[in-house]
């Protein structure tokens, strides 16, 4: 069975100030997710699944989607801020989706199989779908009782921004290479000294090591993450559920399955080259980089 590739594309881009989903980066017109479908489809990827809001639907389709018929299965799911489990209502002044495991959770009806996650804006490179969809396309093992996931790795060093500061998962792992915790990071910026420095789940301002790896949000689950993302799922909402603006991250859910010992995650480097499209500055360096990449060979000069 052929992965799925699961785009996460609900979101305006706040920062950036627009749709840069669908703002073109390549020689002729074509953005991130042309490039990122386009090594989908080259690494053995089936169909792709667009995460999108329902007020965009139609722009996006017109822009995105149809770039893709006849040549990969092409498939919508939207992003409601009233899509919660039975019981749980959106409470008074709440506008904001619950974060990415909100996204994710709402393919669960459409998605069957193996499948990848994305962002729509991340530019990964091919190395990282490649590995991706080999380490799918492995017989589905639950030794012990664990389901086995997986995450492509890149340094941190490789995922800062020049032009503002970044939120970033911050990964460790065991001598196996099995990711053992990820902790969310924000405002993370290299500073005066040089030194690399975020903003930790307790509020204080530390160092990180720039070489280890952090989450990209580029994860490869099988169709049994569903039903262990709806019982945390649910869980957050009991805890968190009526705060205006909690969110629930995969990498939350991932370290919470880890601890409890129901899943093992693989942290997978990747030789790719990653490039973020954050802040309106930082597009001239993505369109540059993807330039070379095609100077390089790497890709065509058009895509098609």
């Amino acid at each position: 069975m052929s992965p799925t590739l699961l785009v996460l594309a609900a979101g305006m881009g706040s920062r950036y100030g627009g749709l840069k989903q669908i703002d073109p980066m390549g020689p002729n017109g074509e953005t991130v997710l042309d490039y990122s479908v386009f090594d989908a489809i080259r690494a053995g990827f089936g169909r792709v699944v667009f995460i999108i809001r329902e007020d965009f639907a139609e722009a996006f389709q017109h822009g995105i989607g149809s770039r893709f018929a006849g040549r990969i299965k092409v498939d919508y799911a939207f992003q409601r801020l009233d899509d919660l489990p039975a019981g749980f209502t959106v409470p008074a002044g709440r506008s904001k989706p619950w974060g990415t495991t909100h996204a994710v959770r709402a393919a669960r009806k459409i998605v069957n199989e193996p499948f990848a996650v994305i962002n729509a804006d991340d530019f990964y490179g091919r190395d990282a779908y490649q590995r991706a969809a080999t380490f799918l396309t492995q017989p589905a093992a639950t030794a012990g009782g664990k389901a086995h996931y997986a995450m492509i790795g890149y340094p941190l060093a490789n995922t800062l921004s020049d032009h503002g500061d970044v939120n970033r998962g911050i990964c460790t792992t065991d001598a196996g290479g099995l990711l053992t915790g990820v902790e969310e990071y924000v405002k993370i910026l290299r500073e005066a000294d040089g030194v690399v420095r975020g903003i930790a789940l307790d509020g204080t301002r530390k160092a990180i090591a720039e070489s280890g790896p952090v989450s990209m949000n580029f994860w490869a689950f099988t169709h049994g993450f569903f039903g262990q993302l709806e019982d945390g799922f649910t869980r957050f909402l009991e805890a968190y559920g009526q705060a205006e603006k909690s969110e629930y991250y995969i990498p939350t859910i991932v370290d919470e399955l880890i601890r409890s010992n129901k899943a093992d995650c693989a942290v997978i480097p990747t030789t790719s080259h990653w490039f973020g499209v954050t802040y309106p500055d930082d597009k001239p360096h993505v369109v540059a980089s993807i330039q070379q990449l095609i100077e390089g060979g790497e890709y065509p000069e058009r895509l098609g």
